[in-house]
């Protein structure tokens, strides 16, 4: 069992916590404690990408580069995607 902690939320938040709830036969506490989860590790990816981004020293390729080190055909996958529709 973790730390109690106790936060407000605004009345539109408090109710949805509790309609996913009821619908997943969970907890509020579990579906709060997840989102909160999530929050964290979707943060620390995004502070991670900033750190790559802003470094001069990490090489910038092309997604046609990326694709050919990868062994990925070099073909416009959109395009497909697009010509199946």
């Amino acid at each position: 069992m973790g730390a109690s902690v106790s936060i407000r939320l605004v009345d539109s938040l408090v109710h949805q916590p509790e309609d996913i709830a009821e619908k997943t036969e969970r907890s509020k506490a579990f579906h709060i404690q997840k989102a909160i989860e999530v929050y964290i590790e979707e943060y620390a990816d995004l502070l991670i990408t900033f750190d790559r981004l802003h470094n001069q020293t990490d090489p910038i390729i092309s997604s046609k580069e990326m694709r050919s080190s990868l062994g990925i055909p070099n073909e416009n996958w959109f395009t497909k995607i697009l010509d199946r529709l």
